[in-house]
C-alpha cells in the first residue's frame, strides 16, 4: 500500500466504502463557551469537597466502624492516654478491638505495652468507665489480652510522629 492511500483513509482498518463519509470537524479549545469565571468554578468545588467530606455512608449502623456510636467510642478512647508514654492508648495501638452491639453494649479488647505495666490495675477500669460514659452506651466490658503482644508496630503514624519514631 502506498503512503498517499494510508493518509487518505486516516489509518483505517478497513477499505473506503464507495461513498466516502466527510470527517467531521476537530474540537477547538477556541470553540469552547465557558461563561463561568474562575472564581465561580473555585467555589462550584469547595461546595462539592465539603459535602463529599461530610456525608456518611447511607445505611450505615450506629455500631459499625464509621458509625456515629463506634466514632464516638473511640474519641472517648482516644482520650485515654498512657502515663509513661504521651500517646493516647488507641493511637499506641493498646485497643485490639472495639465491638458496639446494637442495644449498645460495647466490649473493647486491649492490652498493655508490657504485663508490668505500673496502671495494668487501674487502664482496664479506666477504658471501662470512659466508655460506659458515652451517650448511647447501655453496658461496657473491657477484655484484657495479652497475646497478641503488643510491639511497636501496632502505633498509628501520629503516635510514631509524637515520639519521633518517623
Amino acid at each position: 500500500m502506498d503512503e498517499s492511500t494510508n493518509n487518505e483513509r486516516d489509518f483505517a482498518a478497513s477499505p473506503l466504502p464507495e461513498t466516502a463519509v466527510a470527517k467531521p470537524p476537530r474540537a477547538r479549545v477556541e470553540d469552547a463557551v465557558d461563561d463561568e469565571t474562575p472564581a465561580a468554578k473555585l467555589e462550584r468545588k469547595r461546595d462539592y469537597l465539603e459535602g463529599f467530606l461530610q456525608q456518611k455512608p447511607a445505611g450505615l449502623a450506629p455500631g459499625q466502624p464509621g458509625g456515629e456510636l463506634y466514632e464516638d467510642v473511640v474519641a472517648a478512647l482516644k482520650e485515654i492516654y498512657d502515663p509513661e508514654i504521651p500517646v493516647n492508648i488507641y493511637d499506641l495501638g493498646l485497643i485490639y478491638d472495639v465491638d458496639v452491639g446494637g442495644e449498645g453494649d460495647v466490649s473493647v479488647m486491649m492490652t498493655l505495652t508490657t504485663p508490668h505495666c505500673p496502671v495494668a490495675e487501674s487502664m482496664p477500669g479506666e477504658v471501662e468507665l470512659r466508655v460506659g460514659a458515652v451517650p448511647g452506651v447501655r453496658d461496657a466490658s473491657v477484655v484484657l489480652v495479652w497475646d497478641p503482644p503488643w510491639d511497636p508496630a501496632k502505633m498509628s503514624d501520629e503516635a510514631r510522629l509524637e515520639l519521633g519514631m518517623l
